[in-house]
């Protein structure tokens, strides 16, 4: 019986007046690929934000229901914000290197956590880099200049930049929309193998990325959540209508 990490339950966001999730109820399993697809403006990337609360860096914006995550109501009074954030790390669309060195990047987080041994950072690095399919592209340049990587490159990096903080969980928003298919792949395979270790929820607007790497899938449409099922059922027998109209490129 599959292990539930994060159970969401009633689940409605509102912008001021504006609801964005309506009644939102699904089950995350431990150490799958969940993925979420649906039109833009249908909820998705709130969704992620309200999984880590960075919902509430945004003025007006409150939420309705529960989400359990191991056990623990996230919205519940004595909840460690800053904690959670780390527990569930994010990755953006857009890269975001810090104009520093490759090294740096990946050991930022950490070194604000107070840890400064060379020897346990240089293991961090290392591993952190390997987990995102990068190592063996930039090991002989540790020190040069992040900004000097190409997208796909400055994407994994951003990836061990997560890693090296050791989350449970990857929560990534559309993470290959501006990247080659060479550079898509190489982040496709990295989410495989990180499945091992992580639970992993992936936010994607291409329906074939979704099909080809994730375990289950969720369909979003205005705010609701139409339907979620094993990925192979959503792609070939879709039970709502409305899905297999998006899948098929009817609307969206």
């Amino acid at each position: 019986m599959k292990e539930v990490a994060i159970q969401v339950e009633h689940l409605s966001h509102y912008y001021g007046q504006h609801r964005s999730l309506k009644d939102i109820n699904l089950q995350v399993y431990r150490n799958e690929i969940l993925g979420i697809i649906g039109p833009a403006k249908s909820g998705k990337s709130t969704f992620l934000s309200c999984l880590n609360r960075l919902n509430d860096l945004i003025p007006g914006s409150r939420v309705e229901g529960r989400i359990v995550i191991d056990g623990q109501d996230i919205y519940g009074p004595r909840v460690d914000v800053v904690a959670l954030r780390r527990k569930l790390g994010i990755v953006f669309a857009t890269p975001v290197p810090l104009p520093m060195s490759i090294y740096e990047n990946v050991v930022y987080g950490v070194r604000l956590l107070g840890k400064n041994n060379r020897r346990e950072l240089d293991q961090i690095v290392e591993e952190s880099l390997e987990k995102a399919g990068l190592w063996g592209e930039v090991k002989d340049r540790l020190h040069t200049s992040a900004l000097k990587l190409s997208g796909g490159q400055q994407q994994r990096l951003c990836i061990a930049r997560v890693l090296a903080l050791k989350p449970h969980y990857i929560l990534l928003d559309e993470p290959t929309s501006g990247l080659d298919p060479i550079s898509t792949m190489k982040i496709e395979d990295s989410l495989r193998a990180l499945k091992a270790n992580y639970t992993i929820i992936l936010v994607t607007n291409n329906t074939k990325q979704a099909a080809r790497v994730t375990d289950r899938t969720a369909f979003f449409l205005m705010g609701e959540l139409i339907e979620i099922n094993e990925t192979p059922i959503i792609f070939t027998r879709p039970r709502d209508k409305r899905t297999e109209d998006y899948l098929e490129g009817r609307f969206g």
